[in-house]
Formats: C-alpha cells, structure tokens, sequence
C-alpha cells in the first residue's frame, strides 16, 4: 500500500502571513496561516504539492532594496500567479500555517519581500501530486540541488512523523556555499556527527552537502555525492526509496542512478506553470509509454513523478 499525506480539499482561500524574513542575500523564508476551509485544505498537503500565489497587488520595496541587475525587469506588471512549493506545514488550534522558502529572482520574488506580518495575500491550492511512501521502505534518500529544498525539507517532516521505523538521510547540493538555500550550518560536533545541515538535523536527520567548487562540503556534484555514498554503504534495493528536486539535469543523472541501482526514485518537475490546474497547457513533461512517448502536465500529473516514467 502507498501512502500520501490525506488531501482532497483545494480551493482559493485567503492567507494572512505570519513572517517574512531573509535567510541570507537572496533567499527568504515566509509564514502563511489558512484558517476555516483553507486550514482544512492545507492541513492535508502532501510534500511537493504546491500553490498559486497573486502578487497582482504586491507593491515594489524601495528601489535600493532592489538587486540592482533586477530593477529594470521588475517593473513588469505581475499578471500570472506564481507558483510555490512548501518546507514545513503546521497545525494548530484549527488553523494550518505553511512555510516557504523562496529566492529573489524577478518581478514577483521582489514584490514578495515587502510582504510583512499581517498582510493578506490570495492562495489557489494545494494543488498537484506530490510523494508518495510505498510499502516495505525502510530508508528514504533526499536528494535536493539548489532551490529544490522545500519540497524535501516538508518530505524531512513528513516522513518522521509518520514513519518512525523508515531510516533517513538527505543530500544538499549547489554551485557553491552561497547557494546554499538552508541557514548557518551547525557547529563542528554536529557535522562531524553527520548533522551538516539545520533543517534536517531539526528531525534527527543526518545530512551530506556538495558544491561545485568545493567552498563547503563534497566538492562535486550532489549526484556524484549520492553516488559515491551508494557504492559505499549498498542499502537493499527493495527496501529504499530516493526522492529528488532540483534542476533538470541533475533529476536526470539521479534517475539514472536510481535505474541503476534498481532503487524506486521519484522526481519532483519544475516547469512554468501559469495556471497549475491544467487549462493553459504550458507545462508538458514528455513520459514513456511502452515503446512511444506522451505529454503530461507538471502541474496536474505531476510535479511529483515516478523517475522511470519522465523521458530525460
């Protein structure tokens, strides 16, 4: 038997923030808190889902808080939704508040950073499917490569508070420190213990880091990090699952590790997803089927697929 995260409400609700703070140059973190309906949609987000955010009414911060290679771009007017994964999900006294991380990259990351405690802002979601547990694994392998940490950060949550029999270990990587998405790394007992990262020690999750240029951590790939760890420690195939996000060629050379090793592996997709519930089209991942090939929505099949199927 598979299991999700049970999620069958979705909807567009209204989210008051509850913080919005930089976590270093360039990448924020931010509280959402649903109550009523959107508490009950969202109480029940698998990892991986995500939700259509309107910036629409999102005002500019003053222009020297603007990254000085953006202030031309941001002066587009944000007409589609953006869309956002999540990190941590939270319930309490009947309302949910969903956390996410987020780098300022065009005109609506930058509008988002004048967001403050209290603002209102209009959700649709959650929506897509994200992972999934099947039955039988006893180790689940996180692999993240740049800003694909928030869906495995949330997977991080919810697979030790639900499945406190299932080893984890998680694998962050980046072109350099500085890309790192996550906060100050812990102190020199910790990552001698294994504990490299935060969010994932936070759940007594042991964590590797890799970097390109070698500033912090493997100096390498975050594939070539996995791999290497793989030939070493060889967990039983059947009994493991790896689930990854990041940039595409990166989800590509995981897959085919995971092919190789013939260990499960799903992929969470990124793709320009204008209206995230199927209308418009413009989010098409190319999949196997048997001998042929067919097109599939990242935001409605997806943005969660099992690694066999997508056609790298």
């Amino acid at each position: 038997m598979t299991e999700k995260a049970p999620n069958h409400v979705k909807g567009e609700f209204k989210a008051a923030v509850t913080f919005n703070s930089e976590l270093k140059s360039g990448y924020w973190r931010m509280g959402l808190e649903f109550a009523g309906p959107g508490a009950e949609a969202f109480a029940g987000t698998s990892p991986g889902q995500f939700a259509e955010f309107d910036l629409s009414t999102t005002g500019l911060p003053v222009e020297e808080k603007i990254p000085v290679h953006l202030r031309d771009a941001v002066k587009r007017d944000v007409l589609l939704r953006r869309p956002f994964s999540f990190s941590r999900v939270t319930v309490d006294s009947g309302k949910a508040v969903v956390e996410l991380l987020y780098c300022v990259l065009g005109p609506g990351t930058v509008r988002m950073t004048t967001l403050r405690r209290g603002n209102v802002i209009n959700v649709i979601g959650p929506l897509g499917n994200g992972f999934s547990v099947p039955a039988g694994k006893t180790l689940a392998i996180l692999v993240a490569g740049g800003m694909g940490a928030p869906p495995l950060q949330h997977m991080a949550q919810f697979l030790t508070e639900r499945f406190a029999t299932t080893d984890v270990i998680a694998f962050a990587g980046a072109r350099s420190k500085e890309d790192l998405p996550y906060s100050t790394q812990l102190d020199k007992i910790s990552q001698e213990l294994g504990f490299s990262l935060r969010e994932f020690a936070n759940y007594g999750i042991k964590s590797s880091i890799a970097t390109d240029d070698g500033s912090v951590g493997f100096t390498g790939t975050v594939t070539d990090c996995l791999s290497q760890w793989l030939g070493q420690e060889s967990p039983p195939a059947d009994g493991t699952i790896i689930y990854s996000c990041g940039p595409e060629p990166m989800l590509a050379a995981v897959a085919k590790i995971a092919a190789e090793k013939n260990i499960d592996c799903q992929v969470s997709m990124e793709r320009l997803m204008a209206c995230g519930i199927g209308l418009c089209q413009s989010c098409a991942v190319e999949c196997k089927c048997d001998s042929d090939s067919e097109y599939k929505l990242c935001c409605k099949d997806g943005p969660v697929f099992d690694a066999r199927e997508v056609n790298f």
